[in-house]
């Protein structure tokens, strides 16, 4: 455990963080792993895809089609998790109580079914903000049926649950890097001044440029960031910690993977 514990607070690798979290979680029987992060979910749902950051160790023709596909908006423990919002539940407890499953919940639970996913644990993790919502989708190792991971959950289960409770807690403290095509050095650069309190003509004046090349360079960036106004992007770069506000005198330390101009 404190090996554990010690690899996850020093590594600063998201897929290091990831693999850490699969080896351990196999440990305890749950082989095939779905972690869902969002800051952007709306009142009626999980808001954009691309905003979202998904980690699996599924098998690819799950996975695309389970979350590329849009299955998981109608799972019975996706709708579990926005009513909970922490905590962790058998699949056995949603799956079984067939008189409240809708039509599209009983298809996605006959996908699993079929794709070998039939038995598991969700967890929810409690975050700070109404819009963010995590979460863990645990399935259990062939072989096992829910009431063999029922026993192992109720020996380990506040164990597990606190593991990956740390897990998000390290994800989210990293860079997180979502489906949106990547700023520019420039766009970025862009923001970081605004983010200064700096106007349109004082970016153009430190950067060299124009202000009508600063206005396109500040469009793009709202463009790529799916949101209307400026100070929407520096808001929505700083949630997914790629940008952060340092000082007066060191002004930001940037994501290290940034797109080219």
């Amino acid at each position: 455990m404190l090996e554990f514990l010690d690899q996850l607070v020093r590594t600063s690798s998201l897929q290091h963080v990831w693999h850490l979290n699969c080896v351990r979680m196999k440990s305890y029987g749950f082989d095939r792993l779905i972690y869902g992060y969002t800051k952007f979910a709306t009142q009626h749902g999980v808001g954009e895809l691309e905003d979202a950051l998904f980690l699996t160790n599924h098998d690819p023709d799950y996975f695309n089609e389970f979350i590329g596909g849009k299955m998981f908006l109608h799972a019975p423990l996706t709708r579990w998790a926005r009513q909970n919002r922490s905590g962790s539940t058998s699949w056995g407890t949603i799956w079984t109580d067939r008189a409240n499953l809708s039509p599209e919940e009983l298809n996605v639970i006959a996908f699993n079914q079929q794709m070998g996913v039939t038995a598991g644990y969700t967890i929810a993790v409690p975050t700070l903000s109404p819009r963010s919502y995590a979460l863990f989708a645990l399935t259990g190792a062939r072989g096992h049926n829910q009431a063999d991971l029922d026993r192992i959950w109720a020996e380990f289960g506040r164990e597990i649950e606190v593991l990956c409770n740390l897990v998000h807690l390290k994800i989210a403290s990293l860079p997180i890097e979502t489906k949106r095509t990547k700023l520019s050095k420039r766009q970025l650069e862009a923001l970081e001044w605004v983010a200064e309190g700096k106007s349109n003509q004082d970016v153009a004046t430190i950067m060299g440029v124009s202000v009508p090349t600063i206005e396109k360079h500040l469009r793009l960036a709202r463009e790529k960031l799916g949101v209307e106004t400026t100070p929407q992007a520096v808001a929505k770069l700083t949630f997914l910690n790629q940008m952060y506000v340092r000082s007066h005198s060191d002004t930001f330390r940037l994501n290290d993977e940034i797109g080219k101009i």
